[in-house]
C-alpha cells in the first residue's frame, strides 16, 4: 500500500473509531469498511496497529485477540445523569426497533398473503369465465324444464317398485334352484361342477352377474 493509500485509510479508520467509540478487533473494522472502501485485511491490520503505535488509538490484548478502541481522554465526561438519559434512549430506540420488527414481519405475512392470491385481472377473467358457464347451465336447465319427455313422479315409483318385485323374484328361483341341486347332489357320485356341466346350467358367478341390493 502507498503512502498516500495508508493516510487516507487510516484518516478513514480512525473516524470510523471514533465515531462509533466502541471497542473493536482488526476483523470487525476489516468487515464493516470493506464493501464501502475495499480495504484488504492486511492493510486494516497494518494500519491499526500503526495508529496504536501513534498513540491515536488504545490497543489492549486478550488472550490471542487485539482490540483496538478510541484515545477516551478525547471525549468530555459524562455525568450519571447523562448516562442514565443514554440508557433511556436507548431502551426507548430498543422498543421502536421491535415493534418496527414486529410491523415488518406483519407486512411481509401480508405480502406473502398478496402474491399468493389472485391479482384483479385474474379475478375479472376468472368472473366473466364463470358467467359463461352460469349462463350455459341455466340454458340447460332451461331445455330440460321444456322438454316433454320427462318422466312423472308416478311413472318413476312404478319402475322402482317393479324393479322390487324382479329382484325378489330373482332371489326366489336362485333359493328353489339351489336347494333342489343340494337336494340331487346327495346323492349325484360327481362334484357339483361336473353336474352343473352335464346339465348345462350356468350360475350367476359364471355370467358374471351380481344380484342387486333392494
Amino acid at each position: 500500500m502507498s503512502k498516500n493509500k495508508e493516510a487516507a485509510a487510516a484518516s478513514i479508520i480512525l473516524s470510523y473509531l471514533n465515531e462509533n467509540n466502541r471497542p473493536y478487533s482488526t476483523q470487525d473494522v476489516f468487515g464493516n469498511l470493506q464493501k464501502q472502501h475495499g480495504f484488504g485485511k492486511t492493510a486494516v491490520v497494518k494500519v491499526m496497529e500503526m495508529l496504536a503505535s501513534q498513540g491515536k488509538i488504545t490497543e489492549k490484548v486478550y488472550g490471542k485477540q487485539k482490540i483496538y478502541f478510541p484515545d477516551q481522554s478525547q471525549f468530555t465526561d459524562v455525568s450519571d445523569s447523562e448516562l442514565k438519559n443514554l440508557d433511556n434512549q436507548i431502551s426507548e430506540l430498543n422498543s421502536k426497533s421491535q415493534s418496527v420488527q414486529q410491523n415488518c414481519r406483519q407486512l411481509e405475512t401480508e405480502l406473502k398473503e398478496l402474491n399468493s392470491s389472485m391479482t384483479t385481472e385474474e379475478l375479472i377473467s376468472e368472473t366473466e369465465q364463470l358467467k359463461k358457464e352460469c349462463k350455459s347451465y341455466q340454458e340447460r336447465l332451461q331445455k330440460i324444464k321444456l322438454a316433454s319427455n320427462h318422466v312423472t313422479p308416478e311413472e318413476k315409483e312404478k319402475v322402482y317398485k317393479e324393479r322390487i318385485h324382479l329382484v325378489k323374484e330373482w332371489k326366489k328361483r336362485k333359493r328353489m334352484v339351489t336347494d333342489m341341486m343340494d337336494a340331487i347332489l346327495e346323492g349325484y357320485p360327481k362334484s357339483k361342477k361336473q353336474f352343473l356341466e352335464e346339465v348345462g346350467i350356468e350360475t350367476d358367478e359364471d355370467c358374471k352377474v351380481k344380484m342387486p341390493d333392494l
